[in-house]
């Protein structure tokens, strides 16, 4: 948990390259990020852009000698979107990015809800007026009026809509606001006609599709605040302030402040305020954020802690030992950042696509007003037949208003934003419950190839067991209490630097036994330790150690056996001249991997263990969890040969689980690659999912929350398709009024959005058969 997630650090820069990041406001869609990343890639100078609509973001690496902020800045524009905030990286802290885009973001908001209700007050008397004078009488002076209450609808509201729209075509792209623009100037215009020659008017139309697009826009925003809001959250629950000892005085600074090697003091009740080591004190440290877990870890001196995690009981003293973007928040943000803005396959072809989307609705628009100038007769009897049960259809109108309504349906109709929601919006929301319960999924990619995960490799130490020795079984001989020969163990094992030796210790402590003292301590090298304790002396070891002083172990050999089958280390513990019993230690098992591996089953997946543990350990732990293929004693090219395997017999994709460095290269070589937290960062950084904790249950939520995630994305896709497939050709027979259409535009974005937002009522089963886990990330 307490890595440093190092790949997450971002690109580097050689000598006169540099990385801006820009937040737009207005890109809200892969199709709207799709235009900005254009015309930035356009720059000479740009050697590379990343965007995310999600969080509205763009990450621009440049060279600083041909191109500069004001450049960046400029491009975005003339793409017809504006730049709320920008920095280079190497200049300011992400905290000040972040309350930049959060202005940005509020301002723009704010801007949005301004323009709506300028738009929607006239638009509303418009509709009043309108219905009294199209079915009881004229109203005297009807065309002046709804002139002149349109006017600011189209161009006061609508002004930012209009120069998006030019921008962008000068840009030589063409994003939604063209066709707004496209169905509701025209029209205005063409309204202006009634006042000297009498023709249907089309200025109700022009200010309700305006209104209308502003009113999705506004509801638009405020979905996606909703769904963006696990970085939000993430980035508020840093500490805002530390108190820290300066020249032997404490004074309280902003954290962005604070350096490697400043002693923090941390009161109970307060987060502590970046990533650092315990010096003095003892508490219980809330660490939900981070893994999920709302039962607090005790935490004492020499114990790592993470900043914005909650101290509950005692003062701390803490020495920082990683600030700003290297602290575990800022790795994690900055993970969840690239889930965000990474690419999943099935997106890749709605993305060219939508690339096409604006030209091509353009060139339909136009091609159906000729098509009704030309063949009216072809295309009358279809609004005939519909007539008879749509009102607003009207077959009596003249072939230039039918052309013209049938043109602009078609324009304010066809939504590319639907095809460019589909998909950021489920990652946003999937990568954000993701983070809460301590999953970091990396890739977009993965989310995708979960579904078709057939078998899951896991290694054994660290994934299926604890990764760390324990007392697991205590004989006595006659004449001695388990207690007994325990203490004894314990006291000689005390002032050995083993492992093995501390988990007895360890396991001493744990059932209240007291620690005595060793005198004349000796330690025998692949053999055991001897010491006296208490006058009496005590060994502690293998059986050889014993033959040496002469004391007999034959009697002791069938049961130290039968632990050993058990993957067990025995030890046997003689006082003076006899045997008094035996210990045994064993790498334990993770309390939740059984349950895990069930799940696995439940799930359609085949769970295999390959370990570089030997063959009888690693029997012994795959019997106890219910798994049935192992591989034992395999170096790690030969865990990478075990992934390729499988995925030559599966029938289905290969996942691999694993913690250490020689988990690797099979993580990178698996199609899905899964790491705890815990282990090492190089296998951290070849996975493309990263567990916080080293729960097997989290690689089932993991699992749950991918095909979760993988299925709300499949859902927007095909909605948004059939919309479009649906809606324009019934928009190109003139089927579907202007108006109208403009409210479906709308309502099918929101639909894409608030299905994604659905995603966040999924059961993230982590047992067969479990209910709906607890929350598990307390924010704040």
């Amino acid at each position: 948990m307490t890595q440093i997630l190092k790949s997450a650090a971002g690109k580097t820069s050689a000598a006169g390259n540099s990385t801006a990041v820009l937040h737009v406001p207005g890109m809200c869609s892969d199709h709207c990020a799709g235009i900005v990343r254009e015309s930035l890639e356009r720059m000479d100078g740009v050697e590379g852009v990343r965007v995310s609509s999600g969080r509205r973001r763009a990450e621009v690496f440049f060279d600083r000698e041909r191109v500069s902020l004001d450049g960046l800045r400029e491009a975005v524009e003339r793409a017809g979107y504006e730049v709320g905030a920008i920095r280079r990286e190497d200049q300011e802290s992400e905290g000040s990015m972040a309350a930049d885009e959060e202005s940005a973001e509020a301002a723009y908001a704010r801007r949005a809800r301004r323009n709506l209700l300028l738009a929607m007050v006239p638009t509303v008397l418009i509709m009043i007026l309108m219905a009294p004078h199209m079915f009881l009488a004229p109203i005297p002076g009807y065309l002046v009026i709804i002139t002149l209450l349109a006017f600011p609808v189209v161009f006061i509201a609508g002004l930012e809509t209009h120069r998006s729209a030019w921008r962008s075509l000068r840009n030589r792209s063409a994003n939604m606001d063209v066709l707004i623009s496209l169905g509701s100037l025209p029209p205005y215009f063409i309204g202006l006609v009634g006042f000297v020659y009498p023709m249907t008017s089309f200025t109700e139309m022009a200010a309700t599709i305006m209104a209308f697009h502003l009113l999705g826009r506004f509801l638009e925003i405020r979905a996606k605040g909703r769904a963006s809001q696990a970085i939000r959250k993430l980035l508020h629950l840093g500490a805002r302030t530390a108190r820290v000892e300066r020249d032997g005085a404490e004074v309280e600074l902003p954290v962005s402040e604070l350096a490697v090697g400043d002693i923090m003091t941390v009161r109970p009740g307060e987060k502590i305020p970046t990533d650092g080591e315990v010096l003095e004190g003892e508490s219980q440290v809330d660490e939900s954020l981070a893994t999920g877990e709302s039962v607090p870890v005790e935490k004492g001196v020499g114990d790592s802690v993470l900043g914005a995690t909650l101290n509950q009981g005692g003062r701390l003293k803490v020495r920082a030992t990683r600030v700003g973007r290297e602290t575990f928040l800022a790795q994690v943000i900055k993970l969840v950042e690239e889930a965000q803005s990474s690419r999943v396959p099935i997106q890749e072809f709605a993305d060219r696509v939508t690339g096409y989307f604006v030209p091509a609705v353009v060139g339909l628009a136009l091609t159906t007003f000729l098509a009704w100038l030309l063949f009216p007769g072809a295309l009358l009897p279809v609004i005939e037949w519909g007539s008879a049960f749509l009102p607003w259809v009207n077959p009596e109108l003249g072939t230039l208003p039918l052309a013209l309504l049938a043109a602009v349906a078609v324009l304010v109709i066809s939504c590319p934003c639907a095809l460019g929601l589909a998909t950021p919006t489920a990652l946003m929301v999937g990568s954000g419950m993701g983070a809460e319960r301590g999953i970091l999924i990396r890739s977009g990619e993965a989310i995708q190839i979960f579904k078709d995960v057939r078998w899951i490799i896991l290694d054994k130490t660290g994934t299926v067991t604890k990764g760390q020795p324990a007392l697991t079984d205590v004989r006595a001989a006659d004449g001695f209490s388990e207690t007994e020969v325990l203490a004894a163990a314990a006291a000689v094992e005390a002032a050995s630097e083993h492992p093995l030796g501390r988990a007895i210790v360890e396991g001493a402590r744990g059932r209240g036994i007291e620690i005595a003292a060793v005198e004349r301590f000796k330690s025998i090298s692949a053999h055991g330790v001897e010491g006296d304790v208490e006058g009496r002396r005590v060994r502690a070891g293998k059986p050889v150690l014993l033959n040496d002083a002469g004391i007999g172990t034959e009697a002791w050999t069938g049961a130290m056996r039968a632990w050993e089958d058990e993957g067990k280390t025995v030890m046997l513990v003689a006082v003076d001249e006899r045997v008094a019993g035996m210990v045994a230690v064993a790498d334990t098992l993770k309390p939740e991997s059984k349950a895990a591996v069930e799940a696995f089953r439940a799930m359609g997946i085949t769970p295999v263990m390959v370990t570089g543990d030997n063959e009888r350990a690693a029997r012994h732990v795959a019997a106890q969890v219910g798994i049935e293929e192992v591989r034992a004693g395999v170096l790690p090219e030969g865990k990478v040969a075990a992934v390729r395997e499988f995925q030559e017999r599966a029938n289905g994709k290969v996942a691999m689980v694993g913690d250490g460095i020689n988990d690797a290269a099979a993580l990178k070589s698996a199609d899905v690659g899964i790491a705890i937290g815990a282990g090492a960062d190089v296998a951290i950084e070849a996975a493309d999912v990263t567990l916080v904790t080293g729960e097997l249950t989290k690689v089932v939520e993991a699992v749950s929350l991918s095909r979760a995630t993988f299925g709300k994305i499949k859902q927007n896709l095909f909605w948004a398709w059939v919309y479009n497939v649906i809606a324009i050709p019934m928009a190109a027979a003139g089927l579907l009024h202007p108006m109208i259409g403009v409210v479906a535009m709308t309502a099918s974005s929101l639909t894409v959005v608030g299905n994604s937002l659905l995603l966040r009522r999924a059961n993230l089963r982590t047992s067969p058969g479990a209910s709906k886990p607890r929350p598990c990330c307390r924010q704040g």
